[in-house]
């Protein structure tokens, strides 16, 4: 039995997959097994994955199901698998060769430390480097389940990894739940263990224009249902709930602006601001667009 599951979902990622599936093959790390479920692609996806399938042998394994959303196609893959260790890759992401290195050792010698992430470099759908993830010191590890909630920490998908263990007591990703299902699991692990961050790059994380997070409505209503569902845990309470809220309104002006919606964005910083004005970085937005408002930016 392998000491790492890699679960990979994939819809439509033909384009992509190799580069996924080529950098797990490059990992230092080489106790692992790849668990990918092809989520009623209609591409040619198995005709990528057939020769992997022969060249990785036992350790790969390849299921199919009708499309049901990436939240069950992960699921389906935490169901097959076996190993002490799950680690996160999507079919459009990459890793870098340390990534499994760096999880698997965040982990030693803590049995209190439930989940590990590190840092990411974004690139676009051509694979340009963006710009870097940039982590807060102050509070990425330990008891950060309230951090989690208030949006103040962000935990990349393609840098997680966690113990099998804790799905076996919080449950698996919510499928009623096709945005923010990532950090409701990561929440309801960091409720009752430790998370640990590796402070370097371990992997590159691609957006493009037909992710879902591009879709802002989908996206704002599915941080609120997330705020409202973990309203009441520990560290999840009403002050911490105004800064959640406050937050997803901040991220979407700044998303906003970066579509040149600046009177909208402004609207958006606004709402942030009132929600939370303790917030510096909610004031530093909202004067950043206003200033940009006033030279005549779009709307």
């Amino acid at each position: 039995m392998p000491i790492v599951d890699v679960i990979i979902p994939a819809f439509n990622a033909a384009k992509f997959l190799p580069f996924a599936l080529d950098s797990v093959a490059a990992q230092d790390f080489q106790d692992w097994q790849i668990i990918l479920v092809d989520d009623g692609s209609t591409d040619n996806t198995r005709d990528i994955v057939a020769p992997y399938l022969d060249r990785f042998g036992a350790k790969m394994k390849y299921v199919r199901q009708e499309n049901r959303g990436l939240p069950a196609a992960r699921n389906t893959a935490i169901r097959s698998s076996d190993s002490e260790f799950i680690a996160i890759l999507d079919a459009d992401d990459i890793w870098l060769p340390c990534r499994l290195t760096e999880s698997v050792k965040s982990f030693a010698g803590n049995r209190e430390i439930g989940l590990s992430y590190g840092r990411v470099l974004w690139m676009d759908g051509d694979g340009n480097i963006l710009h870097n993830f940039r982590v807060n010191p102050n509070i990425v590890r330990g008891n950060i389940a309230s951090s989690i909630y208030k949006r103040e920490v962000d935990l990349p998908c393609p840098t997680v990894a966690f113990r099998r263990q804790c799905i076996e007591e919080v449950g698996l990703f919510d499928e009623t739940m096709r945005a923010t299902e990532d950090r409701d699991l990561w929440l309801r692990i960091a409720l009752r263990y430790k998370v640990v961050a590796i402070p370097k790059v371990i992997a590159y994380y691609r957006t493009s224009a037909s992710s879902m997070s591009r879709d802002l409505n989908r996206m704002l209503t599915a941080q609120m249902t997330f705020i409202q569902k973990h309203y009441g845990a520990p560290g999840c309470g009403s002050i911490a709930r105004q800064i959640a809220i406050a937050r997803a309104y901040k991220q979407r002006a700044e998303s906003l602006s970066d579509r040149n919606q600046s009177g909208q964005a402004l609207k958006s910083a606004l709402r942030a601001t009132l929600l939370w004005p303790f917030g510096l970085d909610n004031l530093r937005t909202t004067g950043s667009l206003f200033l940009k408002s006033l030279g005549g930016g779009a709307t």
